[in-house]
């Protein structure tokens, strides 16, 4: 029998677009099963913050009424305002080991996107670079952080037989606080003087005004990432959606501001979060029966972290600020049941990054890879 894809359409088709994976990765030690329900908000085009500008349509491949697939083909607006570019994106991607099933999902997300007028198909993305994105292609034996996707050898080869080139890789570092020997000197060095010849301290973000500190995160995104290759500015819904998130994640030691002592100008800010997959992979993808609780006592279960953001403004990029968000969260380390983790993604391509990482005796342990086709 041939493969049939169709648009996602009603409850049974969206639920059988969750559980898919599911299916696929459960023999897979290191695939970690996500919230069913958060799955469900998540694509919930009425809840999601990506939709106020964005549009999507989500599809499924059976053969002989059997799901094999499933992929979404999108479009991010602000994305393409901001980058004066006129792409269309790919995510959510899963299939069987088959060609067939990978070639005709990617077919039904190019004519949905060419239908839109659009130029080149990116992906994958879920649905934006700051979520799930690219192909594993190294670190297949790691176990993934939070929003870090995982997929078997076989997605790399069949994408790439599929004529998808390489648009971008993404590199995860890993750091740990017993590596502190590793640190060059110098990171050190600079950390002392931030305070004493900038006049720069770094503070904890604060819980109760998550909301109002991560204005401020967006103002140091939105300079800092502002020339990287998939930067896209934060609109006020997507802080609103992401101060609701990190709240379920937050702990004080690793959100920090960097800022001036005379102005209260923040100039620098890192985002690290308690790495939440090893407590969804207790869960099985169900907050009940006993669910709920491994959530709530996620302190206790965790020994890892994700740095998800570590920035500073252009012009103050001089000082020794990010050096200090270093040293801090080996300061934090030190004192948490947290003692190592992940930085990144990072670009490839960002060099002043990566050569940060080896300064701080970190290593690169997984690699996405992000392809493209022209329309």
């Amino acid at each position: 029998m041939g493969v049939e894809v169709r648009a996602v359409s009603g409850a049974s088709d969206l639920k059988a677009f969750i559980n898919l994976p599911f299916r696929l990765h459960a023999n897979h030690p290191q695939w970690v099963p996500p919230l069913k329900l958060e799955r469900r908000i998540f694509l919930n085009r009425r809840l999601n913050a990506f939709f106020s500008h964005g549009e999507a349509e989500y599809f499924l491949a059976r053969r002989d009424g059997r799901v094999v697939g499933r992929i979404t083909a999108h479009v991010n607006h602000a994305f393409n305002d901001y980058q004066k570019k006129n792409w269309g994106w790919f995510g959510f991607l899963e299939f069987e080991d088959d060609a067939e099933v990978l070639e005709a999902l990617l077919a039904a997300a190019a004519a949905w996107l060419g239908e839109r007028g659009k130029e080149r198909m990116v992906g994958p993305a879920c649905f934006a670079m700051n979520d799930e994105s690219g192909i594993l292609i190294e670190g297949f034996e790691l176990r993934p952080m939070i929003v870090q996707p995982w997929n078997p050898p076989y997605y790399q080869e069949r994408i790439e037989a599929a004529q998808m080139t390489k648009a971008m890789d993404l590199l995860m570092w890993n750091l740990e606080v017993s590596d502190r020997a590793k640190v060059l000197p110098v990171i050190f060095e600079l950390a002392e003087k931030v305070r004493s010849e900038h006049g720069i301290r770094v503070r904890p973000m604060r819980r109760w005004q998550l909301r109002k500190d991560l204005d401020a995160f967006a103002e140091v995104y939105n300079s800092a990432w502002s020339e990287n290759w998939d930067f896209v500015p934060f609109s006020k819904k997507d802080l609103d959606a992401y101060a609701q998130e990190l709240q379920l994640a937050f702990d004080k030691h690793w959100f920090m501001i960097a800022e001036r002592e005379d102005t209260g100008e923040v100039v620098g800010m890192a985002i690290t979060v308690p790495d939440l997959n090893q407590v969804l992979a207790q869960m099985h993808g169900k907050l009940l029966p006993l669910g709920w609780w491994k959530f709530l006592t996620k302190g206790k279960r965790t020994d890892r972290v994700r740095v998800g953001f570590l920035g500073v403004k252009p012009a103050y990029q001089h000082t020794g600020v990010a050096a200090k968000l270093y040293v801090e969260h080996f300061n934090a380390a030190a004192v948490r049941p947290q003692t190592g983790g992940e930085m990144g993604w990072i670009l490839e391509t960002n060099t002043a990054m990566n050569r940060g990482m080896e300064a701080m005796g970190g290593r690169v342990v997984k690699r996405y890879r992000v392809y493209e086709r022209l329309l």
